[in-house]
C-alpha cells in the first residue's frame, strides 16, 4: 500500500508541475481558451482570473490545495467547458472501460486458444507459435487499427465504420487493442506451459486417464497463467492509456477523446485529473492482481 500510496504521488506531482512549466502566463492562457482565440488581456482581466483560480498564492500553497482537492475526489474545473473535471470524465468513464474491459478479455481468449494450441507440440508448431506471439506484440495499435478498419468496414462491411457506442462497434476497437496484448501475454505464457508440461503432476493426470486436452486446460494452464495474471494488471492502466489512439481512429466517445481535445485545447485541469486517473487505475489493478495471484495458487499465499 505505501508503494501504491508513493505511485499515485509521483503521478499527481509530476501533473501538477507540468502546468506550471508550460510557457507563458496561466490566466492569459485560461482567457484564450474560453475565447477560442489569442488577444491582448487587460489587467483587471487577468486579476480576475488569478483570484479566481489562486493562482496568486504562492506555489506551495496551491500544491497543497491541488493534493487536498484530489484526495477528495476533485480536479476542479475545466477552462473550457466551466464544468467540474470530474462530471467530464464521469460521463465518458464508462465507454472506455467497457472498451478496455473487452479488449482485455478478448485478449485473454486469443492467448489461451493460441497457447494451448500451439505450445508444446513440437520444434515447427513451437517455432511458428512464438513467431506470431512477437509479431502480434509488436503490431502499433494505430496501423493494426487501420487495417481493421479498412479490412472489416469498409471492405468486408461487417462492422460500422464509426464505432459510436453501439455492442457491434466495440469488436474493432477491442480487438485493436487485444492482439497486440494477446501477443505479449503468449510470450510469457508460453514458456511457463512448456514448462508445466514436463512435470510430475502431468505425468500423474495422464496415468489416469486424463486426455491431453483436459491436462492441458486443467493442470498446465492454472500453473502457466500466473504471469499473465501479472500483465493483466498492468494491461487495464495499458488499454485505457492506448483508448486515446484507437477511440480517435474508430470515433468512439470515451476519455481517450476527451483527452485529446483537452491537450488540443490546453485545458489542462482535464488533462491532469485523466492522467490522475490512469494512476488510480495501474494501482489498483495491481493490487487486485495480488490479491487473483491467491486465488490461483494458494501457495503463493504461505510464501
Amino acid at each position: 500500500m505505501g508503494a501504491a500510496a508513493v505511485v499515485l504521488w509521483g503521478a499527481a506531482t509530476v501533473a501538477f508541475f507540468a502546468q506550471l512549466a508550460l510557457p507563458g502566463d496561466r490566466a492569459t492562457t485560461i482567457l484564450n481558451i474560453r475565447a477560442g482565440q489569442v488577444q491582448l488581456r487587460t489587467p483587471a482581466e487577468l486579476e480576475q482570473i488569478r483570484a479566481q483560480y489562486g493562482l496568486t498564492r504562492p506555489v506551495i500553497v496551491q500544491y497543497v490545495d491541488y493534493l487536498r482537492g484530489l484526495i477528495s475526489g476533485d480536479f476542479g474545473d475545466s477552462y473550457q467547458q466551466y464544468r467540474p473535471v470530474t462530471a467530464i470524465i464521469g460521463e465518458q468513464l464508462g465507454n472506455t472501460v467497457t472498451l478496455s474491459l473487452t479488449a482485455i478479455a478478448l485478449a485473454w481468449a486469443i492467448m489461451v486458444v493460441w497457447v494451448t494450441l500451439t505450445a508444446g507440440r513440437g520444434p515447427r508448431v513451437g517455432a511458428l507459435g512464438s513467431t506470431v506471439d512477437v509479431v502480434t506484440a509488436g503490431l502499433p495499435a494505430y496501423w493494426l487499427g487501420i487495417i481493421l478498419l479498412l479490412v472489416f468496414g469498409l471492405g468486408l462491411r461487417w462492422f460500422p465504420i464509426i464505432s459510436g457506442s453501439s455492442p457491434n462497434g466495440i469488436v474493432l476497437p477491442a480487438l485493436t487493442l487485444a492482439i497486440p496484448l494477446a501477443g505479449f501475454m503468449a510470450q510469457s505464457v508460453r514458456t511457463e506451459f512448456e514448462r508445466s508440461l514436463d512435470q510430475p503432476f502431468v505425468l500423474s493426470a495422464r496415468m489416469r486417464g486424463m486426455g491431453e486436452w483436459g491436462v492441458r486446460l486443467r493442470h498446465v494452464l492454472r500453473h502457466a497463467v500466473i504471469p499473465a495474471v501479472t500483465l493483466s494488471g498492468w494491461a487495464l492502466g495499458a488499454t485505457l492509456s492506448g483508448a486515446v489512439i484507437v477511440e480517435s481512429i474508430f470515433s468512439r466517445p470515451g476519455i481517450g477523446s476527451v483527452l485529446v481535445t483537452a491537450v488540443n485545447s490546453q485545458d489542462l485541469p482535464v488533462v491532469t485529473g485523466i492522467v490522475t486517473l490512469v494512476a488510480v487505475v495501474y494501482v489498483a489493478a495491481n493490487l487486485i492482481v495480488d490479491v487473483v495471484y491467491t486465488v490461483i495458487d494458494p501457495r503463493l499465499e504461505l510464501s
